[in-house]
């Protein structure tokens, strides 16, 4: 049975996400307060957060802040600002999904059922990882591990702190080097579905990663390669 951990300052809004979820057998811990849900969050200890940004204290933002600093377990932000800026932010964060109110109740629940699917599988790739161990969860490069057991990579040494999307992301395209891949293809195969994330969605988990990652020493080893009009590629070079 899957925990779910509602934090909205609504009254309304709580009640109805904790009717639906409920009646999809989910065991559900409501917080209201911004200031208490990162402590909520360490003793619920959920397997999916839904997160409104605008709260008293603590705002949303913050909290997946502290949320992303010990844990990867999926946060959907589900708020009333539509602005753009806003929700490349909550990806940047590490939001795993991004939902506008007012929404349909049964959506949302669609969304969730699909980033916990997620959580509990890898990404689907067509060949073997280079460099890899026998179960394929491992790829290295020169001065990069991406280490899809354990959800850490290390670059030169050094552990690199990545959010759930931006790893898979990295993961999917260094196991298939030299490969390249549009957006819609991106879409599929890590975050597993179409419908609920946008194109552009896949534009700022890559620019996260390069920012982590990439140095120009790296780069005589391996990039991410932006293919302009088509999409993106791991670069290996030889």
């Amino acid at each position: 049975m899957k925990k779910v951990l509602l934090v909205d300052d609504d009254p309304g809004i709580v009640e109805l996400e904790k009717l639906y979820f409920e009646r999809e057998g989910y065991t559900v811990s409501v917080c209201m307060e911004g200031d208490k849900a990162v402590a909520t969050f360490g003793v619920f200890k959920p397997d999916l957060v839904i997160l409104d940004i605008m709260l008293p204290g603590m705002d949303g933002n913050d909290i997946i802040r502290e949320i992303r600093k010990t844990s990867n377990v999926p946060v959907i932000f589900v708020t009333a600002k539509t602005d753009t800026l806003d929700k490349v932010v909550g990806l940047e964060l590490g939001a795993d999904d991004y939902v506008q109110k007012p929404f349909e109740p049964k959506e949302l629940l669609a969304r969730a059922k699909a980033v916990l699917r997620r959580s509990d599988s890898a990404p689907v790739q067509s060949e073997p990882a280079p460099s890899s161990d026998s179960s394929n969860d491992i790829v290295e490069y020169p001065g990069l591990i991406v280490d899809k057991k354990r959800y850490v990579v290390t670059v030169d040494g050094n552990e690199i702190y990545m959010p759930p999307k931006e790893l898979e992301l990295l993961f999917f395209l260094a196991s298939n080097p030299n490969r390249v891949f549009n957006r819609e293809q991106l879409l599929e195969n890590v975050w597993g579905y179409e419908n609920f994330v946008e194109s552009r969605t896949v534009d700022v988990h890559v620019k996260r990663i390069r920012e982590k990652i990439e140095t120009p020493e790296h780069m005589n080893h391996w990039l991410i390669k932006t293919i302009w009009s088509v999409g993106y590629k791991f670069e290996a070079k030889q």
